[in-house]
């Protein structure tokens, strides 16, 4: 039996996108019989509330969305993510660096170009550098997939540099975390928006590395989007959940909102 995940991160409150990605998520999970994992994605503890774990069940519950299996929480325990972290590390695959972002910005603007390709402008593998933030190298070339609604896709791996696994505060981070659960948990479906279709190659190849023989169905969805052409966010109070119930909108008033402006069919 299919089984999918819809996987909010409590760092802020739901908006009109996420209801987006719970119609495609409950939707395509409907019409195969699948069931839903309700996946509390709270690897960034230090931008988590449990206030807003709080408001997103009482939304979910609102809407009308019910989770077969969960919540579940990475919070619950690191054990799974140190266990593929060793499995990394025993086959040679992980590395200390010292990098940070401004590093990035420096290296772009000295070469007029962004960083592209494995591994680091620090070169941090190569001369040892210490545990500060933890990279996991992936290797170069390409993955390809055929996703169910943006039809055949291929991307490079670690286009802008190898992954982060776990960062300098010891956070893990999303694109290891998500690969460890998808593989734990059974989800063969991971339906999200087309926001994240270049993070795929990475997250297809990082689950080989850790003996995932094919990788999950991917279904990236259209996005709703700002008049401006970016995407929502959680500080756009304009589409946040709560105020919008608020404002006196019902559940299926939001419901057909966010299939109407990312094509899925109700009904059908």
């Amino acid at each position: 039996m299919t089984l999918t995940r819809f996987a909010p991160a409590p760092t802020g409150y739901l908006h009109l996108g996420h209801v987006a990605n719970a119609v495609w998520v409950w939707g395509l999970a409907g019409r195969e019989a699948g069931r839903v994992l309700l996946r509390i994605e709270d690897h960034d503890r230090t931008r988590c509330r449990p206030e807003y774990e709080a408001a997103i069940l009482d939304d979910l519950d609102w809407l009308g969305f019910p989770a077969d299996l969960g919540p579940a929480r990475q919070s619950d325990s690191d054990a799974p993510y140190l266990v593929a972290l060793e499995q990394l590390r025993a086959d040679g695959r992980v590395y200390g660096c010292a990098c940070t972002r401004a590093t990035f910005r420096t290296w772009a603007e000295g070469h007029g170009r962004a960083w592209s390709g494995p591994g680091c402008p620090g070169g941090c593998r190569e001369r040892g550098a210490p545990d500060t933030t933890i990279r996991v190298l992936l290797g170069g070339g390409s993955e390809a997939w055929e996703d169910r609604l943006a039809g055949p896709c291929e991307g490079a791996v670690a286009g802008g540099g190898d992954p982060i696994v776990r960062d300098r505060d010891g956070g893990w981070s999303y694109g290891f975390s998500v690969v460890v659960d998808d593989l734990r948990q059974g989800v063969d479906l991971v339906i999200r928006g087309r926001d994240l279709l270049d993070a795929t190659p990475d997250q297809i190849r990082l689950g080989r590395l850790l003996g995932r023989e094919a990788p999950p169905t991917f279904a990236h969805h259209a996005l709703i989007l700002r008049p401006d052409g970016s995407k929502l966010s959680k500080a756009d109070g304009a589409t946040g959940i709560r105020e919008l119930r608020a404002a006196g909108r019902t559940a299926a008033d939001l419901i057909a909102e966010a299939s109407v402006a990312t094509g899925f069919a109700l009904g059908s």
